[in-house]
């Protein structure tokens, strides 16, 4: 059984897997931690990963020194069921790497575009041979929102919960549009282009994001929240004998 904690820009996710079955996932405080504890007393499992993209908080760190079973610290050069083409895997986000192993470990031996919807969006690309080619970055829905009202004198900072025009009748509604629309458009357009050189290719959709709810599902387009999750119990898999090892030692 393995403990998965992945650690985000807003919250941290907890998971417990079992023969590559999720039986539960907690969202926890990314700050403190403090269901770490009892759902490792309550599992009771074998090992554990961490994968974060904040420093840990002092009282985060207390946690997770706590546990008192082999822990893999995962980042960007940690080994992983693929090969990484990253030309600066040091800076690689570890919950990007850890998205596309998840969607390869799903559907291997396919060419996937995975794309993660959290406080930033992500597009990243593992190819048919299993080769992580790399990926892009843009601003998510809830800092575009803030970055119009902050960075302008006038706009207002706007929920994307509301009214909607296919065209703005006010300040509110042309704000809300362009930015829900826009992502749309850009996911979209991603899929389009990359399917013109990969005719094959899967998309993977992850994050929680509401603008998936928009996005036309075909054949080729899996939507799966849990997907940085798998890819990281996936890993911990991969490096376990390494890990037992580091134990005995």
């Amino acid at each position: 059984m393995n403990l998965v904690i992945d650690v985000g820009n807003t919250t941290a996710k907890l998971a417990i897997f079992s023969q590559g079955k999720l039986l539960r996932k907690v969202v926890d405080d990314n700050h403190t931690l403090r269901q770490l504890a009892p759902l490792k007393d309550e599992f009771r499992p074998r090992r554990a990963i961490l994968s974060t993209v904040i420093p840990l908080t002092p009282e985060a760190e207390r946690q997770v020194d706590g546990l008192d079973i082999p822990l893999l610290r995962f980042d960007g050069l940690t080994p992983v069921p693929l090969r990484n083409g990253y030309e600066t895997p040091e800076t690689l986000g570890p919950d990007r790497l850890a998205a596309v192993v998840g969607a390869w470990t799903e559907r291997p031996a396919s060419d996937i575009l995975v794309i993660d919807a959290g406080t930033c969006i992500t597009y990243d690309f593992v190819d048919h041979l299993g080769q992580y080619q790399g990926g892009n970055i843009s601003p998510g829905i809830d800092l575009r929102f803030r970055a119009l009202h902050e960075f302008t004198g006038k706009l207002p900072l706007v929920a994307s919960e509301g009214r909607r025009v296919p065209l703005g009748k006010t300040t509110e509604t042309a704000i809300r549009e362009g930015v829900l629309g826009g992502v749309k458009c850009e996911i979209e357009c991603y899929i389009s282009s990359m399917m013109l050189k990969y005719p094959k290719l899967l998309a993977f959709l992850t994050g929680g994001s509401q603008i998936f709810f928009e996005i036309p599902k075909k054949s080729s387009i899996f939507a799966d929240e849990n997907l940085v999750l798998k890819g990281l119990n996936q890993i911990l898999e991969f490096n376990a004998a390494a890990l037992e090892g580091l134990r005995k030692n």
